[in-house]
């Protein structure tokens, strides 16, 4: 089991994920939408989202069952 850390609009969130740590980039991108519109993480709502909202976020992975996406930034 791993956790999602959402970032966005200003508004950072966790998100158990019952899947492997392991996934794709594109796979955590593509869950984050799903759950950031079905309202499942707690405090960021986006009904509307668009299907390429988090296309340049960045994914980052830590201590082996942490995944944050994160817009990316000037210093990395």
């Amino acid at each position: 089991m791993a956790v999602l850390n959402i970032t966005y609009g200003g508004l950072s969130a966790d998100y158990p994920l019952d899947l492997d740590y392991a996934l794709s980039d594109m796979d955590v991108r593509r869950i984050a939408v799903e759950v950031v519109r079905a309202g499942g993480v707690r405090g960021i709502t986006a009904p509307t989202l668009g299907e390429n909202a988090f296309d340049n976020f960045v994914v980052d992975r830590v201590g082996g069952n942490r995944i944050y996406l994160r817009p990316k930034v000037p210093f990395g």
